[in-house]
């Protein structure tokens, strides 16, 4: 995929699921369930142990059917790796501008983390394609989307921390481009459970909530 042929699904989408799972063989089944639950996007933190592997195993299993990312990308070293690996988008969980120059060298798409006005701005001016929002819950969920949205209403933000069934729609509606949901779909309990039959389920619910939030953004509700 061209950048922008990822950075278009991304916003279609509107959802990236963040897959933090103890193990390889889980982030790879947790992404077969979330797929299968009609979500084509995922981003593997490099948390998981042997996450390059995994990227490597779900580069090759969806190809392009997928838009796989990298997350928890602490420097343009671990970007780089996780490039030849086959992930397509890189999260940060904190600004770093010499990783975001090591994605834009390489065409690909950069979600740099970000908080403060200040930060988010440097994020942006730095070449982020999406600036994520993290932690978001913590300072005010959507109402603060809808606060650093009026000052930048040009800059695309994806808020990570807090979002689940019952604010996804709200991030939306306050201004959010997409939304990025960890623990909350990608549970760890159902994990231990097996029960990846249940992840594919709120995949699902999630997918649902986007579209009626979406609709309702359009007057089409």
């Amino acid at each position: 995929m061209t950048k922008q042929q990822v950075l278009s699904s991304m916003i279609d989408i509107g959802i990236v699921p963040v897959v933090r799972t103890t193990s390889m063989d889980a982030a790879v089944r947790a992404i077969e369930a979330i797929y299968n639950g009609g979500i084509r996007a995922a981003e593997i933190t490099m948390t998981v142990p042997g996450a390059l592997k995994a990227l490597e195993r779900v580069a090759d299993m969806f190809g392009d059917k997928i838009v796989l990312g990298a997350g928890t990308v602490l420097d343009p070293e671990t970007a780089r790796v996780c490039m030849l690996a086959g992930a397509q988008f890189f999260v940060t969980p904190s600004l770093k501008l010499s990783t975001i120059e090591m994605a834009r060298r390489y065409s690909k798409v950069i979600c740099p983390g970000a908080l403060t006005p200040t930060e988010v701005l440097t994020a942006w001016e730095a070449g982020a394609d999406f600036v994520k929002v993290f932690p978001c819950g913590n300072v005010g969920g959507p109402k603060y989307i809808k606060a650093l949205k009026g000052p930048f209403p040009q800059i695309a933000m994806v808020p990570t921390g807090g979002v689940n069934l019952e604010t996804a729609g709200d991030f939306l509606k306050a201004g959010a481009a997409a939304v990025a949901v960890g623990g909350e779909l990608v549970d760890g309990k159902l994990i231990q459970e097996n029960r990846y039959d249940l992840i594919e389920e709120r995949a699902r619910q999630y997918l649902a909530v986007i579209a009626r939030a979406r609709a309702e953004i359009q007057g089409i509700v």
